[in-house]
């Protein structure tokens, strides 16, 4: 079978797991991305800028979602320097840290070994249909990934 036949096949699979979890963001994406490949030119073209950029254009996205309860005064300034009184905030802290740092190395790891972005996209599937997750993490996930397989010494 071609190769252009198995991503189309692959991509299938998807949007049909995707349709049976009833998760409306898979769906678009899926959606999105075949009808792309459609398009001439987009596989020389586009896809190489939108997998090298994708990943920031969403962090853009998401940050400007966080940051709109602050432009709506929905949050301020008391209740920063409250967070900074309970142990909840400072855990947040914490763990955006920790993310931050995941996600540098995840980064790393998906350019490494690519082997591992087929397990992070059908672990990251399975999170989302079968246990109604959100696919906001592969970076973070390849990050955690790392993290495991330097402490256990596994390989690819």
């Amino acid at each position: 079978m071609s190769e252009n036949m198995q991503s189309w096949l692959f991509l299938g699979l998807i949007l049909a797991v995707a349709l049976l979890g009833k998760n409306r963001s898979l769906i678009i994406a899926t959606v999105a991305v075949m009808v792309l490949k459609l398009i001439p030119y987009t596989y020389d073209n586009w896809f190489p800028e939108i997998q090298a950029k994708g990943i920031n254009w969403g962090v853009t996205i998401i940050s400007i979602a966080i940051l709109i309860p602050i432009a709506t005064g929905k949050i301020g300034f008391n209740d920063l320097f409250s967070a900074f009184k309970t142990p909840a905030g400072w855990v947040a802290i914490l763990a955006g840290i920790a993310v931050a740092i995941l996600s540098k190395y995840g980064v790393d790891q998906l350019a490494a070994v690519p082997q591992v972005t087929v397990m992070l996209v059908l672990g990251t599937i399975i999170g989302v249909v079968a246990f109604k997750g959100v696919a906001a993490g592969p970076v973070i996930a390849s990050g955690m990934t790392y993290l495991i397989i330097s402490i256990f010494n596994l390989h690819f």
